[in-house]
């Protein structure tokens, strides 16, 4: 009998760090948990999409420095491609500007090096169910950022004018919503509330949801009556 996908296979991760103590390191500690499978291990970025190429995968974890080709290049090209892939950052610093270029170009959480195991396995599952882990890291660049947006000029596209539904289904999506919840609360089907999405994205100029929910927040978007 083939296993439940949802149920019973485990998720499935690709490990992509030059530092091969430090894949093992993450490697073996989440042999520990029985819903969550290491499937590959990549040394660089160039490695990792060839690997995704052949090996169906769930979540990536992504070192942003290393040879050939860095997580910040490879992280819009594997978004590109594989656009249900969840994708956790990993790196040594705390740049408050990186984090939120990052969240904006399509990562899904970002974990310094030092995170423990039990906080890179609830990063993986998190991430898994709910497409994002935010952590005091992710929070404080996301509010720094949006605190200089509102105080420097207005961006290029301060006004999107989005029509009611369109400001609607952005409000459903900041409270976190599913696509299939949106879609029974504004009576349409998910496809057409996933075309109006990527319309949101082309007005707004945000490249992925995390963008989108940004400008809804500069906007004051969260304010308005329905």
């Amino acid at each position: 009998m083939m296993p439940n996908e949802n149920m019973n296979e485990p998720i499935k991760v690709i490990i992509a760090d030059d530092h091969v103590l430090y894949r093992a390191g993450v490697k073996t500690a989440l042999s520990a948990k029985k819903d969550v499978k290491v499937v590959a291990e990549a040394d660089n970025g160039m490695h990792l999409l060839n690997m995704l190429k052949m090996i169906p995968v769930d979540v990536i974890l992504l070192d942003i420095q290393m040879p050939i080709m860095d997580g910040i290049t490879a992280l819009p090209e594997i978004k590109k491609l594989y656009p249900n892939v969840k994708i956790i950052m990993l790196t040594m610093m705390d740049d408050h500007s990186m984090i939120t270029k990052l969240m904006e170009i399509g990562a899904n959480s970002y974990l310094t090096k030092t995170s423990d195991s039990e906080i890179i396995y609830e990063a993986i599952k998190t991430c898994f169910e709910q497409e994002y882990y935010f952590n005091s890291l992710t929070n404080k660049a996301l509010l720094t950022n949006l605190k200089q947006r509102h105080e420097a000029p207005r961006s290029i596209h301060p006004e999107a004018n989005l029509n009611e539904k369109e400001t609607l289904i952005l409000k459903l999506m900041c409270e976190e919503k599913s696509t299939k919840e949106i879609a029974d609360l504004v009576d349409l089907s998910p496809r057409t509330v996933e075309a109006i999405r990527d319309k949101l994205k082309v007005k707004t100029g945000a490249k992925s949801t995390a963008g989108l929910i940004m400008y809804a927040v500069k906007n004051n978007i969260l304010d308005e009556e329905f």
